[in-house]
This record gives structure tokens, C-alpha cells and sequence, in this order.
């Protein structure tokens, strides 16, 4: 008898297990926009955000700024006006 064989025939086979988590995702985005309040302006902060990007990337010398070009370059950065 080949043990090999039985072994392998005492192997049970793979189980799909399917999750739903829809009704999860719903409450996790109702739980978040209400912590978020009434007062959360979205435009509001992506303008900070750009300003603040603009803020970040002003005032390079020479070698920073050709660095900075070489990274929106390659694509590491997004240009200047698109953060």
C-alpha cells in the first residue's frame, strides 16, 4: 500500500468562502461622513491641500527646482497646479 496515496486521500478539499460586505462598507461611510459633522466643507479642504502644496514646493533654489522637475517628470509628483 502506498502510503503517500493515502495520505492525500485524507486531504479534504478546498473550501470557497464568499463574504458579503456591503452592508459593512455602507455603515462604515455613514459612520464616518457623520463624524465628520455638518461643518466639513470637502472644496474647502482640497483648496487647503493645494495650498498647502504650492506652499511646500515654493521657494526651491536651482538644484532643488531641476530635482523637482526630474521627479514631475518621471511622474513621482504630479505637476504643479494638479496636487
Amino acid at each position: 500500500m502506498n502510503d503517500r496515496n493515502t495520505s492525500e486521500s485524507r486531504i479534504p478539499d478546498p473550501q470557497i468562502f464568499d463574504f458579503d460586505l456591503t452592508a459593512h462598507e455602507t455603515r462604515r461611510r455613514t459612520e464616518v461622513l457623520a463624524a465628520l459633522g455638518d461643518t466639513w466643507d470637502p472644496i474647502a479642504v482640497m483648496d487647503g491641500e493645494a495650498d498647502a502644496y504650492r506652499l511646500l514646493y515654493s521657494g526651491l533654489d536651482a538644484e532643488q527646482r531641476a530635482t523637482y522637475d526630474a521627479l514631475v517628470a518621471a511622474g513621482v509628483l504630479p505637476a504643479s497646479g494638479q496636487a
